[in-house]
């Protein structure tokens, strides 16, 4: 006898990622693998290697490792620091602090920024603390982009622009994970040194891939130091990837499916990609006010349009909202995160995702808050429906 109650029709996957994987994807996924060593290998490994520039908003290089995300942070810190080194980073949530674990399980000293993880990073607090760093001890400063535990963003053009104007020498490393295809990012015109991605989200694979997507002064430091590494070395990566390789086994068909997305990001086009998500983020806002609930993000400007966070009433438990969400209506919502956990409820609304699945995102949310006893107002999705119909061509 089967253990789990019987569902009809899809799963509703609404967590901030992993995301819907689209069908076309998957097709091009649902393929024998073929020698990565041989000529069909290097022309499918030059396509994707030139094609993710284009998502960063890059002419550098990007390298690509079979990883997930935690594998793009550390490459980025063992490729560009020593143990010792002294490094600047933000509190801004769950994923910002598992981040700094690693730099000091590696030795590296973090000094840490503290947030309510209400907001994304301060460029003021920032300025404040690198004017101070006179000797330039801090060799680099590592932030969120799009913290996926709180659903904040942070600014980092405005953090590039201080340290610009502070003449401070320390690199900028941005996790983009949850914001990549989703969210307006540009490595170069914002002068990030090192950019870390995942496949899982916005750039809608399956995990399985990571990406750090570099400059030229973070090339030249790793060339000539950082930590010892082998599986996470860039330059190894590098002068593989100059003749369509890779150093040891790459994930072959990802990389179909890699092709496939960056494709269809393109037909959307980026400037789409991100109106539609912004869209989306606007509408799953207002329903929330209409329930009368909180938001967790408490800055306009900090608002994340990959996910929203959402705050339960005191006394209420988000997990067992989201048990009786996942229960009577498959679907999966993303729960509240250490200090967070059981207080919020997380929304994804990114990736591959129209208006339609976004209307029974929120009528399950609406249905099961009933269910569950929640206090709120009723006509969250009827005020979703508004918005959208605001943007309709």
């Amino acid at each position: 006898m089967p253990t789990h109650q019987f569902q009809t029709g899809r799963h509703f996957l609404q967590i901030p990622g992993p995301t819907n994987v689209p069908d076309r994807v998957l097709r091009a996924m649902d393929k024998p693998t073929i020698d990565h060593r041989g000529p069909e290998f290097a022309a499918l490994a030059r396509k994707c290697l030139d094609g993710i520039k284009s998502i960063f908003k890059t002419s550098s290089d990007v390298v690509i490792f079979p990883a997930s995300g935690t594998g793009a942070w550390e490459a980025a810190l063992v490729n560009t620091l020593q143990s010792g080194d002294h490094v600047l980073m933000v509190e801004t949530g769950h994923f910002a602090s598992l981040w700094r674990n690693m730099a000091n399980k590696l030795g590296v000293l973090t000094e840490f920024l503290e947030t309510d993880w209400r907001s994304g990073a301060s460029p003021e607090e920032l300025a404040v603390r690198l004017s101070k760093d006179t000797s330039h001890k801090i060799k680099a400063v590592c932030v969120v982009h799009n913290e996926t535990s709180t659903g904040c963003t942070s600014p980092i053009a405005k953090i590039r622009k201080i340290m610009d104007e502070l003449n401070h020498p320390a690199l900028l490393m941005v996790d983009t994970i949850s914001s990549l295809a989703s969210i307006d990012y540009r490595h170069d015109e914002w002068g990030v040194d090192v950019t870390v991605a995942g496949s899982q989200k916005g750039l809608l694979l399956p995990p399985g891939l990571s990406f750090n997507a570099l400059s030229q002064k973070a090339l030249e430091i790793s060339s000539k130091g950082g930590m010892a590494r082998s599986y996470w070395d860039w330059n190894e990566q590098i002068q593989a990837n100059k003749n369509g390789a890779f150093p040891y086994t790459p994930a072959t068909n990802l990389l179909y499916g890699l092709e496939v997305a960056i494709e269809m990001l393109h037909e959307e086009g980026l400037d789409a990609v991100f109106a539609r998500h912004d869209r989306h983020a606007k509408t799953t806002r207002d329903a929330v006010q209409a329930w009368g609930l909180e938001v967790l993000c408490q800055n306009p400007e900090n608002y994340s349009s990959s996910l929203t966070a959402v705050m339960l009433p005191d006394g209420y438990d988000a997990d067992k909202f989201r048990e009786i969400v996942l229960t009577n209506f498959n679907m999966s919502l993303g729960n509240g995160l250490s200090k967070l956990a059981g207080k919020v409820f997380r929304i994804g609304h990114l990736g591959d995702f129209n208006d339609l699945m976004l209307l029974g995102t929120l009528s399950g949310v609406e249905m099961g808050l009933s269910l569950a006893g929640i206090p709120h107002q009723r006509g969250g999705v009827e005020t979703a429906m508004q918005t959208l119909s605001k943007y309709s061509k």
